[in-house]
């Protein structure tokens, strides 16, 4: 019994020892607005346990000292199941939603390693269809499917946008919501069927239509928000124009999607509240580079093109004023693998390239709740680090091009080291 009671324990040892690993990087960006060089990392299971200059004996060593370190990148805004099917001979909207939930999650697989490839181990999901997002979470999080971790939000709430027909019921909608009764409902049933967020839009405005009318009041966007944190939800509302802005910001949304055209007593507002400004400035320029794919003609592109500019200068004199910025790239089918473009829209704008990575790290992490476990390379926080080749604090394309390793709660899940 004593022989079988310390072989147990021995093997036990000898396991945990097998789970802890020392990563070397010549250099750190910690998350914590530290840059520390020659460290050592040690991993223990999914967590990091110390951030120094000692390898642990008995420790799986990976040397990656040519490459700086870094968190995992934190893609505020995605849409992990909007896959496209090349070979169907049909445009990404079009065939939206009509594999079938099964094969479309089953698929998204390649959504979700083109994200992990630019370094983005984690990502809020701002809206699906048949909760496709929620199937995908928890495939995920079982360790069934390798992908970012995700924070999903199922049906994101909009006003009716077709007119009713006489004789005919309009179909069945989770999302849908007119008036404060209805918003409640819809939140409600977001909540029950598992979300982590609630989206809501609360303007027109897509890549075909730049219009941003507001489409909720703002008795709608409170009402929602206020159920959205009775039960312990955040909330990210959707505004393409500025119409909507100012009620966004005294609701105390957590965050405000697109938002452009913002005049200077709204960004004021905005740099004093508790709501962080994703822009995703780059997402409408995926849409001109792939407009053959989508089948854009000229009057599309323009309106986009001319969307952009004042996107673009709108986060200008929203970087200027203070106000905090997370990164999202609203990536949609053939979008993923570009997550992290937006860094560059940042630095444009005035950021440094150290302000820009905390928008995609540091930000991140706190518009999730997630500031004491994500967004840092530190003891107690998730095994979530990058290692890039070349110093991306002096330039920013570092971060974007030169992704090479990347570990997701203490696992390996790109390696491209030559």
């Amino acid at each position: 019994m004593r022989l079988a009671l310390t072989l147990g324990l021995l093997a036990c040892t000898s396991t945990a020892q097998a789970q802890v690993t020392a990563i070397k990087f010549g250099q750190l960006i910690d998350g914590k607005g530290g840059v520390i060089a020659n460290v050592v990392v040690v991993v223990d299971s999914d967590k990091v346990k110390s951030v120094s200059t000692t390898v642990p004996a008995g420790a799986t060593v990976i040397d990656l000292s040519r490459y700086t370190g870094m968190p995992g990148m934190i893609d505020v805004h995605t849409h992990m199941t909007f896959w496209w099917d090349k070979t169907r001979n049909t445009k990404p909207w079009a065939q939206l939603g009509t594999l079938g939930a099964a094969f479309t999650v089953f698929m998204a697989q390649e959504n979700a390693r083109r994200t992990l490839e630019t370094g983005v181990t984690t990502v809020r999901d701002l809206g699906s269809w048949e909760y496709t997002d929620i199937q995908m979470r928890d495939l995920i999080n079982r360790g069934a499917m390798v992908g970012p971790r995700m924070f999903v939000a199922g049906y994101g709430l909009h006003a009716t946008s077709e007119p009713p027909r006489p004789g005919v019921s309009p179909s069945f909608d989770p999302g849908r919501a007119d008036g404060v009764a209805e918003v409640l409902r819809a939140v409600r049933g977001q909540v029950a069927a598992g979300v982590d967020v609630i989206k809501v839009y609360a303007s027109t405005g897509s890549d075909q239509d730049v219009t941003g009318f507001q489409t909720f009041n703002e008795d709608e966007i409170r009402a929602a928000v206020q159920a959205a944190h009775q039960f312990g939800k955040r909330i990210a509302i959707h505004t393409y124009g500025p119409a909507a802005a100012p009620a966004i910001i005294r609701s105390g949304a957590e965050s405000m999607e697109h938002a452009t055209d913002m005049d200077d007593s709204t960004i004021a507002a905005l740099a004093k509240s508790n709501t962080v400004y994703v822009p995703t400035v780059e997402h409408n320029q995926y849409y001109i580079d792939h407009k053959d794919e989508y089948g854009y003609g000229k009057a599309i592109t323009d309106g986009l093109t001319d969307y952009i500019r004042r996107n673009a200068e709108t986060l200008k004199k929203a970087v200027k004023a203070g106000v905090k910025i997370a990164m999202g790239s609203d990536a949609v089918f053939t979008g993923f693998g570009e997550n992290t473009r937006e860094l560059q829209r940042f630095v444009d704008a005035g950021m440094t390239p150290q302000q820009a990575l905390a928008a995609a790290t540091t930000n991140g992490a706190q518009l999730l709740g997630m500031e004491k476990t994500l967004g840092a390379v530190a003891p107690g926080y998730y095994a979530d680090i990058v290692a890039v080749e070349g110093n991306p604090l002096t330039d920013i394309k570092v971060a974007i091009n030169n992704v090479r390793w990347v570990m997701k709660g203490g696992r390996v899940v790109v390696d491209k080291r030559r």
